[in-house]
């Protein structure tokens, strides 16, 4: 028998419709689960416990009288600690914003409230969304529910986690540089990053502000399309969101492939990407092929230098945005007399930021200041167009890309942290679509060595529905998607909060 854990948003979804299921059962099945193995996986920062119980109860109440309600009414979720939550402590993973309550919701809250869905809490993740494993966390590190010797992947690790711990059924993360996809292929999770625009960043508190762009987690490619179903759109609040339609994504969910042009990019099989990632990203180029997709080869020539502009760009727009954490207008202050109000920031700073956030803010305002700027930050933005343009005319001839998503499995914990440049090549398959501004998803593809192997789909801007369709299609003929890593039970290493 099936725990209630286990389902799927869909599966989920018909069984609270039909009264078989109700939310608050749902939702304390996935809060006894985190219960039992949260110690071990330290996926969440805030456990919203009262408050997911009382949302919860408020879903049955109104099916009781009647009211039509959608597929996400009671669904509980997790939210990465980035994305601002009203009256519930949103940290970021930092020291500087660890009592930080907002006052307001993000717009996703907003929308993923009014389908009633049920936040179970905020998850962990790399500080300020700033690295590649959840391991520079100001509190502590997320394991990987596979193997809890290895990370999760990051900086959405903690998303990633809970859903593939099955503590609970999706969840929210941020991709700037990958970091939506990249957990999700170590963790065995449906993870998409729309195109920039689709979603709305208002409540989104900004790393990158031209790369960050919310998306979802899931078990499968129709829980995915529910998700950004509630999430996408317009909002006037967001002055980089686009107004164009959203299409029914689960319409699109046809399972019918035949003819679809996919495209196999020569750089993204680069030297240093494992064997055990190669066969399983060939096994399942080999499935589309004989679901009736016509695979080619194409190229990306630009690619090999998405990473150096990347780290360019994001740093600079980093070093920006964080220089409002001053320790005078809100968040952590240094303490103790101060020499000056220079000396006082400067304090705030470096007690406040780690040592992660504070190399990207050098390298960022190294790169934008006098005398660097042409030779740097404008140069990795004329780098930026000419891959926007690689994909351009990659996709004259594809209808989509496909490739691994990382080129290694979940490394181990602490393997990486003190090598800068060995953690920053990890999103080296998947900066490229941030700084081209297109949608990519991470879909299971297999294992290899019994920890899973995420492979890679690209599509052109707002095409969100034909990656999901392919995913979908491909999770029609595997069932990779449907396992479950072994846990053991732990205490919860949660802090609760009502």
């Amino acid at each position: 028998m099936t725990d209630l854990w286990q389902l799927t948003i869909s599966e989920a979804s018909e069984r609270l419709r039909s009264g078989a299921l109700s939310a608050v059962e749902l939702t304390r099945a996935h809060l006894d689960r985190i219960a039992e193995v949260e110690g071990s996986v330290k996926a969440f920062v805030t456990v919203t416990e009262q408050q997911a119980l009382r949302d919860a109860e408020r879903i049955d109440t109104r099916r009781r009288e009647g009211e039509a309600l959608g597929p996400l009414a009671g669904i509980p979720l997790a939210i990465k600690d980035v994305i601002c939550t009203r009256d519930v402590t949103t940290t970021c993973s930092s020291k500087m914003l660890e009592q930080f309550i907002p006052p307001y919701d993000a717009t996703v809250m907003v929308r993923l409230n009014a389908a009633g869905a049920v936040m179970l809490g905020k998850t962990n993740m790399d500080e300020f969304a700033m690295g590649s494993s959840t391991e520079n966390s100001a509190f502590f590190p997320t394991r990987n529910p596979w193997d809890l010797a290895r990370v999760p992947g990051g900086s959405s690790g903690g998303s990633a986690a809970a859903v593939a711990a099955g503590e609970a059924m999706g969840g929210l993360g941020s991709d700037t540089g990958g970091s939506v996809r990249q957990p999700g292929a170590l963790t065995n999770t449906v993870a998409l990053k729309p195109t920039y625009g689709r979603v709305s960043r208002f409540g989104l508190i900004a790393f990158a502000s031209s790369l960050d762009q919310i998306g979802p987690f899931a078990r499968s490619a129709r829980d995915a399309a529910l998700l950004l179903q509630a999430i996408a759109g317009h909002d006037p609040l967001d002055s980089t969101s686009v107004d164009v339609p959203v299409p029914d994504y689960t319409a699109a969910l046809t399972g019918e492939i035949t003819g679809l042009r996919v495209g196999v990019p020569a750089e993204y099989f680069v030297e240093g990407t494992e064997p055990g990632v190669r066969q399983v990203v060939d096994e399942a180029i080999a499935t589309l092929k004989s679901l009736g997709a016509e695979v080619g080869e194409c190229s990306l020539p630009h690619t090999r230098y998405g990473v150096a502009a990347y780290y360019i760009i994001a740093p600079a727009e980093c070093s920006a945005n964080l220089a409002r954490y001053d320790g005078v207008k809100y968040g952590f202050a240094a303490r103790g007399e101060a020499e000056s109000l220079i000396d006082f920031v400067m304090r705030t700073r470096a007690e406040g930021f780690g040592t992660e956030v504070k190399r990207r803010i050098m390298l960022g305002t190294y790169a934008l200041s006098s005398g660097y700027y042409d030779a740097y930050y404008l140069k990795a933005e004329k780098t930026r167009t000419l891959i926007k343009q690689d994909f351009d005319r990659a996709f004259e001839r594809f209808d989509v890309l496909i490739g691994p998503t990382s080129p290694t499995v979940a490394f181990a914990i602490g393997a990486k942290i003190d090598d800068p440049y060995a953690m920053y090549l990890n999103d080296v398959f998947t900066i490229p679509a941030n700084l081209a501004g297109i949608p990519g998803v991470s879909i299971p593809g297999g294992f290899s060595e019994g920890l899973p192997v995420g492979v890679q789909l690209l599509a052109p801007s707002f095409e969100e529905a034909r990656l999901l369709r392919v995913a979908d299609a491909f999770q029609r003929a595997t069932d990779y998607h449907t396992r479950w890593p072994r846990l053991q039970a732990a205490k919860r290493g949660a802090r609760k909060r009502s």
